[in-house]
């Protein structure tokens, strides 16, 4: 599969309406991969989101994933889930999926990114790369793990601390995608930040060429 670029990851949002705007920005600024996370919500709360966060991102011919939830994912129509470290197994996810996408948090470990690509992994993500706002005991991985990792053949995306400014070191570094969530969703326009972080890839490829 192809997979380069923005990966937007939304913040908590009880208010749907406020969370699906926010999310449409995103899309409109050129995200193609979306992953639904909430932790504080009810079920049922969270399949609603979920839903419509899908429908946002099929508008825009992009792909939603959900956090944590393959079960979740299945039941919002999304387009796959993202597993980490106390989500259950990689190998039952995939098979529960089907052709949906999966991806797995490998944080720091090599071993864990080899392990997840065996059991059926679509995409591997690392990180922290930086100090996260997000979450600020998060273990740093460092960026030579992703030259490391391009031999498993899986599309790679670093997640952590990404802004417009650190953005670059981490495409050249191998990155594949970006997973920002304060860097875009905290910006005063989230629809000209999505489109900083897209052009960067652009520059990139051409610097490449």
């Amino acid at each position: 599969m192809t997979l380069r670029g923005l990966y937007a990851i939304t913040p908590e949002c009880a208010d749907t309406a406020r969370l699906a705007a926010l999310v449409e920005r995103a899309l409109e600024g050129g995200a193609r991969l979306v992953q639904y996370r909430a932790k504080a919500l009810a079920r049922e709360a969270r399949l609603a989101q979920a839903r419509a966060l899908v429908a946002a991102a099929h508008r825009h011919g992009a792909r939603l994933i959900v956090n944590d939830d393959p079960a979740l994912a299945l039941e919002a129509d999304a387009d796959g889930a993202h597993l980490g470290r106390e989500d259950g197994d990689p190998a039952a996810a995939r098979a529960l999926l089907g052709a949906r996408l999966l991806g797995v948090s490998c944080y720091d470990s090599l071993e864990r990114a080899r392990q997840a690509a065996a059991a059926g992994a679509d995409y591997l993500a690392f990180g922290s790369v930086f100090p996260s706002p997000t979450k600020p005991g998060a273990v740093r991985a460092p960026l030579s793990l992703f030259a490391a990792a391009r031999p498993l053949g899986l599309p790679l995306v670093a997640i952590g601390g990404i802004t417009l400014a650190n953005a670059p070191q981490v495409i050249r570094a191998g990155a594949d995608c970006v997973a920002v969530i304060s860097a875009l969703f905290d910006a005063p326009d989230v629809a000209a930040a999505a489109r900083a972080f897209c052009r960067l890839f652009d520059e990139e490829r051409s610097t490449a060429s």
